[in-house]
Protein backbone atom coordinates (compact mmCIF):
# COMPACT_ATOMS: atom_id res chain seq x y z
CA UNK A 1 0.00 0.00 0.00
CA UNK A 2 3.36 2.45 0.53
CA UNK A 3 4.20 2.09 -2.64
CA UNK A 4 1.09 2.76 -4.82
CA UNK A 5 0.83 6.20 -2.17
CA UNK A 6 4.59 6.51 -2.96
CA UNK A 7 4.19 5.99 -6.55
CA UNK A 8 1.26 8.68 -6.53
CA UNK A 9 3.25 11.15 -4.72
CA UNK A 10 5.82 11.13 -7.08
CA UNK A 11 3.13 11.55 -10.84
CA UNK A 12 1.52 14.12 -8.43
CA UNK A 13 5.24 15.99 -8.24
CA UNK A 14 5.82 15.51 -12.12
CA UNK A 15 2.70 16.83 -13.39
CA UNK A 16 3.50 19.82 -10.45
CA UNK A 17 6.60 20.11 -12.34
CA UNK A 18 5.08 20.66 -15.63
CA UNK A 19 2.56 22.53 -14.60
CA UNK A 20 5.27 24.96 -13.30
CA UNK A 21 7.09 25.29 -16.60
CA UNK A 22 4.06 25.97 -18.36
CA UNK A 23 3.12 29.19 -16.05
CA UNK A 24 7.13 29.97 -16.67
CA UNK A 25 6.82 29.66 -20.02
CA UNK A 26 3.60 32.02 -20.43
CA UNK A 27 4.87 34.57 -17.50
CA UNK A 28 8.70 34.61 -19.20
CA UNK A 29 9.44 38.27 -19.57
CA UNK A 30 12.42 38.88 -21.70
CA UNK A 31 13.52 42.24 -22.47
CA UNK A 32 16.58 44.18 -22.76
CA UNK A 33 16.77 44.90 -19.47
CA UNK A 34 15.51 41.64 -17.89
CA UNK A 35 17.98 39.06 -16.53
CA UNK A 36 16.96 35.76 -18.00
CA UNK A 37 15.58 33.63 -15.56
CA UNK A 38 15.95 29.67 -16.20
CA UNK A 39 13.09 28.78 -14.77
CA UNK A 40 11.22 27.05 -17.30
CA UNK A 41 14.33 24.97 -17.93
CA UNK A 42 14.85 23.81 -14.44
CA UNK A 43 11.46 23.13 -14.09
CA UNK A 44 11.44 20.82 -17.05
CA UNK A 45 15.17 19.35 -15.86
CA UNK A 46 13.36 18.42 -12.30
CA UNK A 47 10.13 16.70 -14.19
CA UNK A 48 13.00 14.24 -16.13
CA UNK A 49 14.61 13.71 -12.71
CA UNK A 50 11.60 12.89 -10.86
CA UNK A 51 10.26 10.97 -13.88
CA UNK A 52 13.87 8.61 -13.97
CA UNK A 53 13.51 8.28 -10.30
CA UNK A 54 9.81 7.08 -10.55
CA UNK A 55 10.88 4.19 -13.22
CA UNK A 56 13.80 3.43 -11.12
CA UNK A 57 11.64 3.27 -7.91
CA UNK A 58 9.16 1.19 -9.71
CA UNK A 59 11.38 -1.27 -11.85
CA UNK A 60 13.71 -1.85 -7.93
CA UNK A 61 10.06 -2.73 -5.78
CA UNK A 62 9.04 -4.72 -8.75
CA UNK A 63 12.46 -7.28 -8.36
CA UNK A 64 12.42 -6.97 -4.81
CA UNK A 65 8.77 -8.37 -5.12
CA UNK A 66 7.39 -5.54 -3.31
CA UNK A 67 4.72 -4.54 -6.16
CA UNK A 68 3.37 -7.01 -8.61
CA UNK A 69 2.55 -6.76 -12.07
CA UNK A 70 -1.71 -6.91 -12.86
CA UNK A 71 -3.49 -6.29 -16.12
CA UNK A 72 -5.39 -7.82 -18.29
CA UNK A 73 -6.42 -12.12 -16.91
CA UNK A 74 -5.70 -14.44 -19.57
CA UNK A 75 -8.14 -16.38 -20.60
Amino acid sequence: MHMKILIAVAFVAILGALAFAGVAMVRGKEGPDTPKKPTMMRALALRVALSVALFLCILISYKLGWIQPTGIPAR
